[in-house]
Order: structure tokens, then C-alpha cells, then sequence
């Protein structure tokens, strides 16, 4: 062998080894990175803030959604959380029902967003993609039109949710975690579920 050709792999490896270095360097600056863990509130009462951060990433569209595999379209719903929520907040019981508050000319935006001109009623649910439960917000950055049909459905949905919730409340989750895996991809933990 000529000494060119033994070059030519050490140079190509060390190109090869660049690349990957540059690309997980890349990656790990895209990784969402977790909301600052707040004081839990001095006293019993649940204050969320009104405003949100998007823990997945900017909504990049506001029209022409399009949900695929029972997930919603994640540049229209990337998923939104109280920033200042806490494990203790979502696990007292009333957490959801307090903070709930999505007016209905906002349902009926996310359902113009979706391309829904009309549907029946119990066809779609105007989903909050991380779950109150799970600290979600009422943000649009958050809702989606999610269906019924097929299965799974919004009614599956509602099993990871309660899952997802009771393993944070029990310790053996982090919320951050639990709001991770609902905003990627809820149907990995619906899958994985006894």
C-alpha cells in the first residue's frame, strides 16, 4: 500500500469522528432544558402563573395542523407548561379543576388551526397535550382537536395521563420527566402501560 492510502482512512475517521462530535454538541444544545424548579408556595392556595413556556419549542405554524398517529402536529402543538408549577401543586387534589380555563373562542381556534370546520359531539376533545395534571397550561401552544377514533383516543390519553401523574405523586417520576414523555410521545407510554 502506498502511504497516500493509509491516510486516507485516518483522515476520513478523523472526519467521521468531527461530524458525530459536532452533531451531539448540536443536539445537546436542543434539548429542552427543564423549567427552574420553584419554592413550593408558602401556603395552601395554588397559584399558577398566566404566563407559559413552551417546554418542547416555539410554535412555528398557526394553520394547516396536521395531528398524525393519534399525536398532534408538533409545530402547532409543541406543548406548554405553567412555568412555576410544582410536584406538590399538581398532586393536591382540585389542582386541575383551579387552573382549568380554556374559553370556548379559543377551543374554537384550535379547531380552525386543525382545518375542523364541524364535528359531532364527543368526536374530538380539545386536548391539553401536557396534561393539566402534569402542570400543562391552558396555552394554544398546548391544545390540540385530539380524536376519539381510532384507538387510542383522547379516552387512552386520559389513562397515561392519570398514570403519568400517579408516578410523580409517588416519587418515582420527576414532573419535568413526566411532561417530557406526554409532549413527545404519549402512545410510547400508552404501549408500555400493565
Amino acid at each position: 500500500m502506498s502511504r497516500r492510502s493509509r491516510k486516507g482512512p485516518t483522515v476520513l475517521t478523523f472526519i467521521i469522528a468531527l461530524i458525530l462530535l459536532i452533531y451531539y454538541a448540536v443536539q445537546g444544545l436542543n434539548k429542552p432544558s427543564a423549567p427552574p424548579t420553584p419554592q413550593p408556595p408558602s401556603n395552601s392556595t395554588i397559584t399558577a402563573s398566566t404566563s407559559t413556556t413552551p417546554i418542547i419549542g416555539q410554535r412555528t405554524k398557526t394553520s394547516d395542523c396536521v395531528s398524525a398517529n393519534a399525536l398532534p402536529d408538533p409545530a402547532c402543538t409543541p406543548g406548554a407548561v405553567f412555568p412555576d408549577v410544582t410536584a406538590d401543586q399538581v398532586c393536591q387534589s382540585g389542582y386541575s379543576s383551579k387552573v382549568r380555563n380554556v374559553p370556548d373562542s379559543v377551543k374554537n381556534k384550535v379547531y380552525a388551526e386543525y382545518g375542523i370546520a364541524s364535528h359531532t359531539p364527543g368526536q374530538y376533545e380539545v386536548d391539553h397535550h401536557i396534561s393539566l395534571e402534569l402542570g400543562g397550561s391552558n396555552d394554544i401552544a398546548n391544545l390540540w382537536p385530539e380524536p376519539a377514533e381510532p384507538r387510542p383516543g383522547f379516552h387512552e390519553k386520559d389513562k397515561v395521563e392519570n398514570y403519568l401523574h400517579g408516578q410523580v405523586c409517588s416519587g418515582k417520576m420527576s414532573l419535568q420527566d413526566a411532561q417530557y414523555q406526554i409532549a413527545t410521545n404519549w402512545m410510547a407510554v400508552y404501549q408500555s402501560l400493565p
